[in-house]
């Protein structure tokens, strides 16, 4: 038997019309705020990267003019011609290449120290559900709440007498020990993603705690990884307070605090384009940092935004 559907009649023509109308109405309203709410984020986001890239334009402008052309030309516009004599006085003043140096080694010694230690120590709480792992994380995040300010007359006194004062690996073990707590706190929220049926199967297939870290836990911490590595070289080439309290041979003197000594001195006080030159030399080894890291970076960043 075939089955057909009743013909509309003109009152239910008139009861649908308007529901259809209704529907189409507030499509369009979504759609539209949808497109405003668009276009003020671009207009926001935009508004935001001209003031952030402002200072940055700013600052690299100023260090291709000549002392005479920053006094004169018009700040803003690259007019007046612009030369390399700001660099060449950096690359000619003495000490600057040992300045990189020390800030390069200092670097790379923190991010290994703040790296290991927080991935043992990450893989340990997370790993471990016992009391005394649960009392160490609390104790390594209580370190999150004492600002290293406070504590920079204590640390000069023990550097001082454990002899690692005016030393680079005892500058390299008081900025890893401020890094750590809030990289083990990444480490651990991180990990805690890692699906126990992984540490399960590796169990199952005769692997170790030393294999399931080296093959499992590694791996799938790089994102993270990132994120702390970023995190504590930036931490370590931007630090004034510590080399400037626990260093005071030139033979360790570290970028920032070099910085201040070059900016500071009576040749290049007024040299406001030499100063900047430092500056943006100062900013290239980050950028590299950032640069080779970002993929993992993001990927670090969106599981924490996931979780």
């Amino acid at each position: 038997m075939v089955t057909t559907r009743p013909l509309p009649t003109p009152a239910t023509r008139r009861i649908a019309r308007p529901k259809a109308r209704n529907r189409a109405q507030a499509l369009g309203g979504v759609r539209t705020r949808s497109k405003a709410a668009r276009f003020g984020a671009f207009f926001l986001g935009t508004l935001w990267l001209v003031f952030v890239l402002a200072p940055v334009y700013y600052m690299v402008l100023i260090s291709f003019r000549s002392p005479g052309e920053y006094l004169t030309a018009n700040a803003w516009l690259p007019t007046g011609g612009l030369t390399f004599s700001s660099y060449q006085a950096v690359f000619d003043s003495p000490g600057i290449g040992t300045y990189f140096a020390n800030s390069a080694e200092l670097t790379a010694g923190t991010i290994v120290v703040v790296v290991v230690l927080s991935l043992a120590a990450g893989y340990r709480i997370v790993r471990r559900g016992s009391r005394f792992s649960a009392v160490s994380f609390r104790l390594i995040l209580f370190g999150i709440a004492v600002p290293i300010q406070s504590i920079v007359i204590p640390l000069y006194f023990i550097t001082n007498r454990i002899h690692t004062y005016d030393t680079m690996y005892g500058l390299v073990l008081v900025l890893g020990a401020s890094l750590v707590p809030v990289a083990v706190l990444l480490m651990v929220n991180y990990l805690r993603l890692v699906p126990h049926q992984l540490y399960d199967a590796m169990a199952v297939d005769g692997a170790g705690q030393w294999t399931t870290f080296r093959h499992l836990v590694v791996p799938m911490a790089r994102p993270v990884l990132a994120v702390i590595s970023i995190y504590s070289g930036l931490g370590a080439w931007n630090n004034f307070l510590l080399p400037l309290v626990l260093t005071q041979s030139n033979s360790d003197t570290v970028l920032p605090l070099g910085m201040y000594k070059f900016a500071s001195s009576d040749q290049y006080a007024l040299n406001v384009p030499v100063v900047m030159a430092v500056v943006v030399l100062s900013v290239l080894p980050l950028l590299a940092l950032y640069i080779g890291l970002r993929r993992q970076f993001v990927k670090g960043i969106g599981g924490f935004a996931l979780r």
